[in-house]
């Protein structure tokens, strides 16, 4: 695998000081992604797949739908900020969360994300770890074996 990891230019406004509606934006977000996605198809990428957690998750899923048909191949989302319209995602769709991860109002976060997996065309898979972390937090859990397992099974699919 090639690996080309982002910082959302809101995210560095915002650690800058600086405000900006385009933080919890999923479209506004998705243009960093999809400018990603641009630069390795021109470096010669054949297949692209992109990781997102949290709020990069929810870029993530919004730029497989204003993507080109074809142009992102799969994505993983790893406790997704949840989107508009995931009826329209595009491509290969691997949705992982786990059961206790509480949004910041204590809402368990899985409502909203297999509600936003039952409305997401095929093909896609959802996988439920356990315990309670969020996200990119579930790599340092006791879960991260098995989320490793799963992310890379599902990348080299064919």
């Amino acid at each position: 695998f090639r690996v080309l990891a982002i910082d959302f230019r809101a995210a560095i406004a915002s650690r800058e000081g600086k405000e900006t509606p385009c933080l919890y934006d999923a479209s506004c977000l998705a243009k960093d992604i999809l400018a990603a996605v641009r630069y390795l198809r021109r470096e010669g990428a054949k297949e692209i797949s992109i990781v997102g957690g949290s709020l990069g998750g929810g870029a993530a899923a919004q730029a497989t739908i204003e993507a080109e048909a074809g142009e992102i191949d799969r994505t993983v989302l790893l406790a997704h900020m949840l989107i508009g319209e995931p009826e329209r995602m595009k491509g290969r769709k691997l949705f992982i969360v786990a059961r206790n991860d509480l949004s910041g109002s204590g809402k368990p976060r899985l409502d909203g994300i297999r509600a936003q997996f039952e409305l997401a065309p095929e093909p896609k898979k959802m996988v439920i770890l356990e315990g309670s972390a969020h996200a990119q937090f579930l790599f340092d859990s006791d879960q991260s074996q098995r989320l490793i397992e799963e992310i890379l099974r599902f990348l080299s699919e064919p």
